[in-house]
């Protein structure tokens, strides 16, 4: 019997699934999910099946969960239509409609930091009465009293690691994506955890305090790479424990009982695990389920959990119990669509203008369904990667005929410090150059040509189809803008206020720099936008906001330019319902394939 080719939704209808967390005694793991088409708290009783079931119905997205450790009560963060201002709720352990308990006005943030070891005292990081630098509070859960640890200054300050005894706090001040200091306090007394000789920024994540009194952490501390560094209390001293080859340590999870960590490292496009013995100093290969980890854990008897996905996989959670060998949780894949007809991306490399070497992802469909079309994805961020997980828009538009080339220009992450940095204070000129050289490199190699290259992107990636297309246009038949920045002027000026400190040293300075403002800004090259453009934005989006788009399409429409805008009235930066998901991206599929006939 034969059937019809797969429709494109069919892409869509897998389930996103984000955070996660595991009940102490395993009894039950907690994950958000949209299988209903909104984002909500599913569960599965480990025990009993792996038949996951609805937790909480709340509809918004959701930063974190946590379950007590007295299994009596489940702590969650949710937003409101993706404007990202998370406050914590609480869920009875049997589910239901979430409380709020630690909230406020709806522009002001909280965010969870730690649940006491007895799960009675609650350490949160919130805008509130200091919108641009934060403060710390631990509640009171009996009796609902908040007690300041940390008011912020200079710089965005978040509570990152409590030790089990409360004695010792580590907070994070973030003075850019790239530039980042960490200090250990307990009273009156303030040790930072790192000497101030480096006169090059550098990064501090991951920070954990262990029962003997030593802090690790993850830092490019006078390194290229991400290692894992020990501070002793002690001591007062700093030491690097473990480094890898051209590899960033991304995350680490302390196991007590073992006193192991679980070590996640970057590498390129691709993710690595392995287990890691601080008093022997051995390092284990362990065999990860997926190519890119999201998110992990371990529970006390060592199983370890893990959400993660590949190219032609959506997301899945796993469970180990010896980090080789993996069990699927759930059952996500694309409706309809087995993995083999889905296409694996080649890694390939090309010189930049300057000769810098570049890696990029090339996905090519097969021969009998090309369609002879591709498309030019810029990723966003600018400081993150496009990578091997699994994009449902990438396998739709290639199981549809189009090659898809998205390329790791200069400020994505993966590649070393100094390559991330590339980007800082010059968002328009060499990252923009990166993307002409590889665009050149897909005429060179005969993957594209002028009449059948189309550019999509969103966020940064959004602003860098904008800024192609003013000054590139020539090599595009048609441009789709996701939520990109317009102007870099108004985007300064209108970031949150927790952003605002670091936008000096990330983006520029609109008056020192304000040449090059003018020069990097999109919206200056609006005599040369001709080609057909799309633009999607979203109406609550915090970070890129409505303004950066009805201005560019106010004007380009001004001009009789040919452009259509599509705005999302519930949606902040990127889609939380999977009906907006859908509808936006048909619309996409809908304007290449019109004007694909036009070329």
């Amino acid at each position: 019997m034969k059937f019809k080719k797969a429709h494109f939704e069919q892409f869509f209808y897998t389930n996103r699934i984000g955070t996660f967390t595991v009940a102490c005694d395993e009894s039950k793991l907690i994950y958000m999910t949209d299988v209903s088409g909104d984002p909500n708290l599913w569960a599965i009783d480990l025990k009993e099946s792996t038949a996951p079931y609805l937790f909480s119905k709340y509809d918004e997205s959701i930063s974190f969960v946590e379950i007590s450790s007295d299994n009596e009560f489940v702590l969650a963060g949710f937003d409101k239509d993706g404007d990202e201002n998370t406050q914590i709720y609480a869920l009875p352990i049997q589910g239901g409609y979430p409380e709020p308990l630690v909230t406020g006005e709806a522009s002001e943030k909280f965010y969870f930091s730690k649940l006491s070891k007895d799960s009675v005292r609650l350490y949160y990081t919130t805008s509130k009465n200091n919108p641009s630098f934060l403060s710390t509070y631990v509640r009171d859960l009996s009796t609902g009293e908040d007690r300041l640890l940390e008011e912020g200054v200079e710089a965005p300050t978040y509570l990152t690691a409590v030790s089990d005894d409360e004695e010792w706090c580590v907070f994070t001040k973030m003075y850019s994506n790239t530039n980042q200091k960490a200090f250990a306090k307990s009273g009156e007394t303030v040790h930072s955890l790192l000497p101030d000789e480096c006169n090059t920024p550098y990064t501090i994540s991951g920070t954990t305090i262990t029962s003997d009194s030593k802090i690790y952490f993850i830092t490019d501390y006078m390194s290229e790479y991400a290692v894992l560094v020990r501070f002793d209390l002690e001591t007062q001293e700093s030491e690097t424990v473990l480094s890898f080859n051209h590899e960033s340590i991304s995350e680490i999870i302390w196991h007590e009982e073992s006193e192991t960590f679980l070590i996640l490292t970057t590498a390129g496009v691709s993710d690595n695990l392995y287990r890691f013995n601080p008093s022997t100093q051995g390092v284990e290969t362990l065999v990860s389920p997926v190519h890119v980890i999201n998110e992990i854990k371990v529970v006390k008897n060592g199983t370890i959990y893990l959400s993660g996905s590949s190219a032609v996989m959506p997301v899945n959670l796993f469970c180990s119990v010896d980090g080789v060998h993996w069990e699927s949780l759930t059952q996500n894949r694309v409706l309809g669509i087995d993995s083999t007809e889905m296409v694996e991306p080649e890694t390939i490399s090309f010189k930049s203008f300057d000769g810098m070497e570049m890696e990029a992802l090339l996905f090519t469909p097969p021969a009998d369904k090309t369609n002879g079309y591709t498309i030019f994805w810029s990723h966003g961020g600018p400081q993150a990667a496009e990578r091997q997980n699994f994009r449902s828009i990438f396998q739709a538009l290639i199981y549809n005929g189009y090659t898809l080339f998205a390329p790791n220009f200069r400020g994505s992450t993966g590649y070393g410090k100094t390559f991330a940095t590339l980007v800082e204070q010059d968002w328009g000129h060499a990252p923009r150059l990166d993307n002409v050289a590889a665009i050149e490199w897909l005429f060179d190699q005969n993957t594209a040509s002028k009449d059948s290259l189309f550019l999509v992107g969103g966020s940064y990636g959004g602003y860098m189809s904008l800024l192609l297309h003013g000054r590139h246009p020539e090599y595009f038949q048609a441009v789709v803008d996701l939520f990109g920045p317009s102007d870099l002027f108004s985007f300064y000026e209108s970031v949150p206020p927790h952003w605002k400190p670091i936008m000096k040293l990330w983006l520029g300075d609109p008056v020192i720099d304000k040449d090059k403002f003018i020069e990097d800004s999109p919206i200056t090259y609006l005599d040369q936008m001709t080609k057909p453009m799309l633009v999607v934005q979203g109406a609550k989006d915090p970070r890129v906001i409505k303004r950066e788009s009805d201005q560019i399409v106010e004007q380009l429409k001004a001009k009789q330019r040919p452009v259509t805008y599509l705005v999302l009235e519930n949606e902040g930066h990127g889609f939380a319902k999977k009906e907006n998901e859908i509808a936006v991206y048909k619309k996409v599929m809908d304007f290449l394939k019109q004007h694909q006939e036009k070329a």
